[in-house]
Formats: structure tokens, C-alpha cells, sequence
């Protein structure tokens, strides 16, 4: 039964980050591929972390698995909206399908400041 999970789980990561890879490929501008990326290849090391700790019944490895998960789901969400606000800030060209930029206008070049609701009114 064990290895059923393990097989379902892993399968599960490795098509979560095929997905990331193709997404690279397939998505037109740097802020959807930087999305897509992020978000899967979270979900399929989440997975694999997993599978390691289904291997791996020792408690030192559960604990291990479970706390770099932890972080990655914390840390990797931030460090993808602080690499998008440096591409957007140095110019990064959005889609030419892109509908809406909730930024337009917000960004001060010289203070390198985004401002709030109340302060553009």
C-alpha cells in the first residue's frame, strides 16, 4: 500500500514540475513564467519532500521533510513577489495581451516608492 502513495505522490511532483518546465517555454512575458514556475515547482518538491519522508520512517527525516516544506511554501511565494516587483521596477516588458497593470502610475521613479490607495487621491 505504501508504495502505491509513494508512486502516486512522486508521479504527482514529477508532472507538477513538468508542468514548470513547460511553463517556462510556453508563457509569453517573465511575470507568467515566474508564476507558473514558482507555484508548480512548490507543489512537486512539496510532493517529493513527501515521498522522502514516507521512505524514510525515521523521525530526524519526517522532521527534516516537513520543515523544508514549511519554509519553501513561506519563502518561495515572497521571493517570487520581490523578484516580480525588481522586474517590474527595472522595466520588464508585460504581455502584449495584458488586460490590466494595477501598478500603472502607482510607481515613483525617483523615490522608488509604490503609493497607496489614499495617497493617489
Amino acid at each position: 500500500m505504501t508504495d502505491i502513495f509513494l508512486a502516486i505522490f512522486s508521479t504527482i511532483g514529477a508532472l507538477a514540475i513538468l508542468f514548470a518546465s513547460i511553463g517556462i517555454l510556453r508563457m509569453p512575458d517573465f511575470y507568467l513564467r515566474l508564476s507558473v514556475t514558482v507555484k508548480a515547482a512548490t507543489l512537486g518538491v512539496g510532493f517529493f519532500l513527501l515521498c522522502a519522508a514516507i521512505i524514510f520512517p525515521d523521525v530526524s527525516v519526517t522532521t527534516k521533510a516537513i520543515a523544508i516544506t514549511f519554509f519553501l511554501i513561506l519563502t518561495a511565494p515572497v521571493a517570487a513577489h520581490m523578484i516580480g516587483r525588481a522586474a517590474y521596477i527595472t522595466g520588464a516588458k508585460l504581455w502584449k495581451g495584458t488586460i490590466i497593470d494595477d501598478l500603472e502610475g502607482k510607481y515613483d521613479e525617483e523615490t522608488h516608492q509604490l503609493k497607496g490607495e489614499e495617497e493617489e487621491n
